[in-house]
């Protein structure tokens, strides 16, 4: 930490869909609970993708992580920030209906085109792909998703306009004419945060893209899986880095089932189909960017350290989870929140070292509670042997990462933890 002055700390948040925002939540909490010092309301820089975008909006107006569950998480009557799940899932009607309106003028021209490719002056494949212009660009519509943060947002206290906010937020979307990232906030500061948000958002096939300014933009995370170099720039000494998606190692998944023959093991994923084989692919992608881009970070920004807080790639739970269930958000975010704490626990010599340079330090007595939850009471472990299994597994983990640093004759307080 530089001296006398008070360490400049940011937070880069990607995206993963609805299941994406249930995971970050619980990492959020986990967090700002296990590390003293920390406020992740009063952050020197916020960055957002996607599913990340709403999450890192909220921090910046004030929202704690807390109060994030409750609205993402939490639904009820009762609860005036809550966001219904169904505004996720709301057919894109519009969309659909400007499509079907092309229709009998393609059919006009495809029939021309027909008569053409009969004489063999036009190939039908061509002809048949005139079709594909009447197919609806997403499946879910936009609008509704951004009134409802626009609503959240425009509570006492917060604000939807970048230009009114106390810290600095960006988000990042995928301009779809260029293919290049235009970071909100940096840049055209005029733009809701609710309708940046919707466009970082539109991924492609599920929502349709958005339009501002004359432009259409789609998913942010096309370009980039974090987009940190937006905070890593500004400088910062801290970057804490949350990615819902990983690539899942079903060779060395958690609690596997028996397989034909008496062995452990789980089907393979291809048994799953389509789903998941999509669903693989694309975790395999952003994944390995994610991974040159942290490589990246720390040849280009070398004073500045980065935390990276992601899911454990065995754990079939959040691979296989249906976030659309009231019940199993409920369940993931609180998986996801104990999951981060055994992280934190399984590494805390190197981050202990790695915070106490920005004046941060890691709150034990909290880390190491059997008993605290995020959504609902969980029971302990059944047995006190269980008990201490599971904490030796922990120290284990992270005697093993500080032995590898200090054979690899990095310093525990610049490392860059990825």
């Amino acid at each position: 930490m530089r001296s006398g002055t008070a360490p400049r700390i940011g937070l880069a948040l990607a995206g993963g869909g609805p299941l994406g925002a249930v995971y970050e939540i619980g990492a959020l909490c986990a967090l700002e609970e296990s590390i003293a010092g920390l406020d992740l309301t009063a952050l020197d820089g916020y960055v957002g993708v996607s599913a990340g975008a709403f999450l890192a909006a909220g921090l910046a107006n004030g929202m704690s992580p807390r109060a994030l569950c409750a609205a993402f998480i939490e639904s009820g009557p009762d609860r005036p920030d809550a966001m219904d799940p169904s505004v996720f899932v709301q057919p894109a009607f519009d969309e659909f209906a400007q499509r079907l309106a092309t229709l009998p003028r393609l059919l006009t021209e495809v029939a021309r085109q027909a008569s053409a490719s009969a004489m063999g002056r036009r190939p039908w494949l061509s002809t048949l792909e005139r079709l594909g212009h009447a197919l609806p660009t997403g499946l879910f519509s936009n609008a509704p998703l951004e009134r409802a943060v626009h609503r959240l947002l425009s509570a006492p206290g917060r604000t939807d306009d970048f230009r009114l906010l106390r810290r600095r937020l960006v988000v990042v979307a995928t301009d779809l004419d260029s293919g290049e990232a235009l970071p909100f906030g940096l840049a055209q500061t005029d733009v809701p945060i609710s309708r940046a948000a919707a466009a970082s958002a539109a991924l492609p096939g599920l929502y349709p893209p958005v339009k501002i300014g004359g432009r259409w933009y789609v998913d942010g995370a096309l370009k980039k899986t974090l987009h940190a170099s937006v905070l890593l720039d500004m400088p910062l000494d801290l970057v804490l880095c949350i990615n819902p998606l990983v690539p899942f190692d079903a060779s060395r998944a958690q609690r596997p089932r028996i397989g034909p023959a008496g062995q452990p093991g789980i089907p393979p994923l291809v048994e799953g189909g389509l789903p998941l084989v999509l669903s693989q692919t694309f975790r395999s992608l952003i994944h390995s960017r994610l991974e040159l881009g942290m490589k990246g970070y720390e040849h280009s920004h070398p004073d500045t350290d980065i935390v990276l807080v992601e899911p454990d790639p065995r754990d079939p739970q959040l691979f296989l989870a249906n976030v659309f269930s009231y019940g199993q958000r409920r369940r993931i975010a609180e998986h996801a929140y104990q999951q981060t704490r055994a992280d934190l626990r399984s590494r805390r010599t190197v981050l202990r070292s790695q915070l106490a340079r920005h004046g941060l330090g890691i709150q034990d007595a909290a880390l190491d509670d059997p008993r605290r939850t995020l959504v609902r009471r969980r029971p302990a472990p059944s047995s006190r042997p269980a008990l201490a299994l599971r904490r030796l597994d922990e120290v284990l983990d992270d005697l093993e990462r500080a032995l590898a640093l200090q054979q690899a004759r990095v310093p525990l307080g610049t490392h860059a933890d990825a």
